[in-house]
């Protein structure tokens, strides 16, 4: 197999969380562009059309689901509907999460379950609905979670989150180890500061922005596409003897802390 085919995705498919915007969208149009049919969910299926005519455009199947990931029950019918639309799942990027930046002193109990209830125990028991298909088919995947720079540093007012993305590098690193004897990969995204929908309270803040930037050796904010690469990868024959692991995607910015 040569280099450019082991990033090659033709004939695989992929389930993409979170995809109605941002990060979620672009990775799953990133698959496709790799050449996989591509299954995306939110809250609401509507909100999924634009990421669906994106993938089509591609000349790839898309499939839009909708599923809100605190639902966690509801997880296996997901990829049971994939599957009986494309055939066998082959790899699942969780991307759902939510934040709500609060004072650590003004937390709730209601916020720190809805934020855990979607970042942590959604990722579980998606990474646990797509394992249990792979094992009782005997087949291989991948999995690639979404997790944080919080996963590594702490940030002010977003205690709750952290601790989410926190564990869900936990998960990463357990799931991996209990999995690979069955080829089954876990592995994990870093993003750095990278302006979203979800974390435009921050760049709010032209003074916040300014700070952070002085922070990240390579200057610069992250763009969407610069995560494409990252995705592909772990997804991906490419990186058959990689599980376990967290890329950040930082502009350098946890090497220079």
């Amino acid at each position: 197999m040569s280099a450019l085919e082991l990033f090659d995705l033709s004939g695989r498919v992929a389930l993409v969380t979170g995809a109605s915007r941002g990060i979620g969208a672009r990775l799953a149009r990133g698959l496709a562009e790799a050449g996989a049919d591509v299954a995306v969910t939110a809250r609401s299926e509507p909100a999924l059309s634009d990421t669906v005519r994106a993938i089509e455009a591609l000349g790839r199947r898309a499939l839009a689901i909708a599923h809100d990931a605190a639902e966690v029950a509801a997880a296996g019918s997901v990829i049971e509907r994939i599957e009986g639309t494309f055939g066998p799942l082959d790899i699942l990027v969780v991307n759902a999460g939510i934040e709500e930046v609060r004072p650590s002193t003004e937390v709730d109990p209601a916020l720190w379950e809805k934020i855990h209830r979607v970042n942590l125990e959604g990722a579980f028991f998606a990474m646990q609905a797509a394992a249990r298909h792979w094992l009782a088919a005997g087949r291989p995947g991948a999995i690639v979670a979404i997790a944080s720079l919080t996963s590594y540093v702490g940030v002010p007012t977003a205690a709750p989150y952290g601790a989410s993305k926190s564990g869900l590098l936990g998960l990463v690193r357990a799931l991996s180890t209990e999995w690979a004897p069955r080829r089954i990969r876990v592995n994990a995204i870093a993003p750095g500061y990278f302006r979203t929908a979800m974390t435009e309270p921050f760049y709010a803040d032209p003074a916040w922005q300014e700070r952070m930037r002085a922070k990240i050796p390579m200057g610069r904010f992250g763009a969407l596409d610069d995560l494409v690469g990252a995705c592909i990868f772990l997804a991906s024959d490419a990186a058959a003897y990689v599980t376990g692991q967290c890329l950040a995607v930082d502009g350098g910015y946890l090497a220079a802390i």
